[in-house]
C-alpha cells in the first residue's frame, strides 16, 4: 500500500510558491521536499537580452550576495547590456559633434558678412 504524505508547511493548494517533490529519506520514509522557484537572469533594461556575468538569484538571495555577483565592471554594469551601453557612447559622441560643428558653421556665416562689408 502507498504511503500517505503530509504537508509541512499550512499551504495545501497547488500554487507556484507551493511545489513540492516526492523523497525518500535515508529512514525510508516518503516526505514532501518544497521545491524553490527557478533563478533569474537579469536582463537589459533596453533591449530585454540577458546579462553576462551576473549571478542568477532570486530577489531575497540577491540582497544578500556580493557586489561582485550583481555588477560588471562597465559603465550601467548590471542595468545595460554591453550592446547599449555601446550605442548610448556613439550616439552621444556623434551629437556633441554635430554641436560643434554648428558652432563653426554658425561663426563661419557670421566671420563672411564681415569680410564683404570691408571691400
Amino acid at each position: 500500500m502507498v504511503q500517505r504524505l503530509t504537508f509541512r508547511r499550512r499551504l495545501s493548494y497547488n500554487t507556484k510558491s507551493n511545489q513540492r517533490r516526492i523523497v525518500r529519506t535515508p529512514g525510508g520514509r516518503l516526505v514532501y521536499q518544497y521545491v524553490k522557484k527557478p533563478k533569474k537572469i537579469p536582463r537589459c533594461g533596453q533591449c530585454k537580452s540577458k546579462l553576462r556575468g551576473i549571478q542568477p538569484a532570486r530577489p531575497a538571495e540577491r540582497s544578500r550576495l556580493c557586489y561582485r555577483k550583481k555588477t560588471v565592471k562597465r559603465v550601467y554594469g548590471g542595468v545595460l547590456c554591453h550592446k547599449c551601453v555601446k550605442q548610448r557612447i556613439v550616439r552621444a559622441f556623434l551629437i556633441e559633434e554635430q554641436k560643434i560643428v554648428k558652432v563653426l558653421k554658425a561663426q563661419q556665416a557670421t566671420a563672411k558678412p564681415a569680410k564683404k562689408s570691408g571691400k
